[in-house]
């Protein structure tokens, strides 16, 4: 029985008895769910999100992103490139089997070995090896120095270590596999559809709320936002901007508001060659206009930040100027706000020798984050003004991802999130040359490289001395952003909403809607 049905029964005096029992149940009504019940399989938000019910990281976040323990209880470098994690002792998995080092060891060795369309190693990319000194000690040694190890395991996902490495999605998805020592044990997944979840009574972070806990991945907003004013679903995710002004007006709702650290991105590419060639007077083109730094300035230029937030996305939203949110570790206060100046634009493009413009395809995700469709076709409408002709195209993100993974897309735009508040994590993945031995570029688009860059960077993630490393990530933020290697829009807010005064929520920046962390209201 979901809360809205509960309501509907307290006026009938003679189940009131029974009432805290019916109250056990939560359903959630969730824009995007899991694309497998592997939580090796991929970096998505949208994956971890619903796989931390089941298993927990060896690091944890509080809802603002501040590291917290997880299954590691602390941890500290006892040189340049160790790492020691003590360990959580006393817990369970799901099948009664007790957790030790060997378990994280095995997690973290199991990573490389999967092949799923957007690959882990992003979080594994400092280890060089795994040493177990007891079942409640971990030494990670490390491929140089790794200050940001911690943070980067906040997304590890430890199974067991019986899993075995021929474990794939069929095991998992199935539950055969779905071990882990997280608030909820599996029960049953349809892909796009429903992850029901019960109770795991020897859960080590305490009891939880919920017996059952049904997650549905309804992707359509209208059919999202009818099913919770219908009572289908406890609480919904993403409430889109052209229903919030509405439901936060209405009595019986309650919604809840967070900024967010994703960002909508545009990601030129600067390939020699275009997967989708540019035309120009109508004819197909060798040469990449992206590839010119004065276009991508120009593209920069012609976006009205302003209209996106206050029109196009109603106000659930600021403009962005970096990639990360203001306030993160590496964020540089040299850039300013960004300019609207739609003459210096055309100027730029004629200087760069398309003074009518070009035609260029741009790909966006259109189920990723609140907003992404709309802001897609608004972008193509702004640069429509510096005589460019774009074919904006939104896809459903299982089709966007693979493709983009493969890289044919002549520009895209998706939503990134600094999911561990610090410089490393966001231009290590997207803006670093890809260099797949140090772990570097594995989200790198555009083939963009600048050796400037690098450098800068590259020092950064040795340097163990916080101010320092703070230093040189500020210094390369701002090249990056200087050279728009991507061309950041908004930061997003995220909104979620509910039956009014039925449940004790706390939106997170991440914007994961965490089932174990939300009470009934009393």
């Amino acid at each position: 029985m979901n809360t809205k049905t509960l309501r509907g029964a307290v006026a009938a005096l003679a189940i009131v008895a029974a009432l805290p029992a019916a109250a056990e149940d939560l359903v959630i009504g969730l824009r995007a769910g899991p694309d497998s019940i592997d939580p090796h399989w991929s970096t998505l938000g949208s994956q971890a999100e619903a796989l931390r019910h089941i298993y927990d990281t060896l690091v944890d976040v509080d809802e603002k992103l501040q590291l917290k323990p997880g299954l590691a209880v602390s941890w500290e470098p006892i040189d340049d490139t160790t790492w020691e994690f003590k360990l959580r002792e006393g817990v369970k998995f799901h099948d009664g089997t007790d957790f030790t080092a060997e378990d994280v060891k095995f997690s973290i060795e199991r990573i490389p070995e999967v092949t799923g369309p957007m690959s882990m190693t992003l979080y594994t990319k400092y280890v060089d090896s795994v040493e177990v000194v007891d079942d409640y000690t971990l030494r990670i040694n490390t491929k140089g120095i790794a200050p940001a190890l911690p943070n980067d395991f906040t997304r590890l996902f430890v199974v067991p270590s019986e899993t075995g490495m021929e474990a794939g999605n069929e095991e998992f998805n199935s539950g055969e596999k779905a071990i882990g020592t997280g608030p909820f044990t599996f029960v049953s997944w349809q892909p796009k559809g429903d992850l029901v979840l019960e109770k795991f009574d020897g859960w080590w972070g305490g009891d939880v709320a919920w017996d059952k806990v049904t997650r549905k991945e309804i992707p359509d907003d209208a059919a999202r936002v009818a099913s919770l004013r219908s009572g289908e679903v406890d609480l919904i995710n993403y409430v889109p901007a052209s229903d919030y002004l509405a439901m936060k007006n209405d009595s019986d709702l309650e919604t809840f508001v967070s900024d967010s650290v994703y960002i909508l991105n545009v990601q030129p590419s600067v390939a020699e060659v275009l997967p989708q060639k540019v035309k120009v007077n109508g004819e197909e083109i060798d040469e990449n206009p992206l590839a010119d730094v004065r276009v991508r300035k120009a593209l920069d230029l012609a976006i009205n930040r302003d209209v996106l937030v206050n029109v196009v996305l109603e106000g659930l939203g600021t403009p962005a100027n970096q990639l990360m949110p203001e306030g993160f570790f590496g964020y540089t206060d040299k850039i300013g706000a960004k300019e609207y100046d739609i003459e210096q634009a055309k100027e730029l493009l004629a200087e760069a020798g398309y003074p009518d413009g070009f035609e260029i395809d741009f790909t966006c995700t259109n189920n990723r984050v609140p907003g992404d469709s709309v802001v897609c076709e608004a972008l193509a409408q702004m640069w429509s003004r510096l005589g460019l002709t774009v074919n904006a195209q939104a896809l459903n993100g299982t089709v966007f991802f693979p493709a983009a993974a493969r890289k044919e897309y002549s520009m895209a735009m998706s939503a990134w999130g600094t999911l561990t508040g610090e410089a490393a994590y966001t231009y290590g993945a997207m803006i670093r040359t890809a260099d797949a031995e140090k772990g570097f570029g594995n989200f790198n688009r555009t083939l963009y490289s600048n050796p400037e860059f690098d450098k800068v960077f590259d020092e950064g993630t040795q340097t163990l001395d916080a101010e320092k490393r703070r230093a040189l990530y500020e210094e390369a933020s701002f090249i990056a952003m200087e050279d728009r290697a991507l061309i950041p829009t908004v930061i997003l807010q995220s909104v979620w909403a509910a039956d009014a005064g039925t449940l004790n929520f706390t939106p997170r920046v991440d914007q994961e809607t965490r089932a174990y962390a939300i009470t009934p209201a009393e």
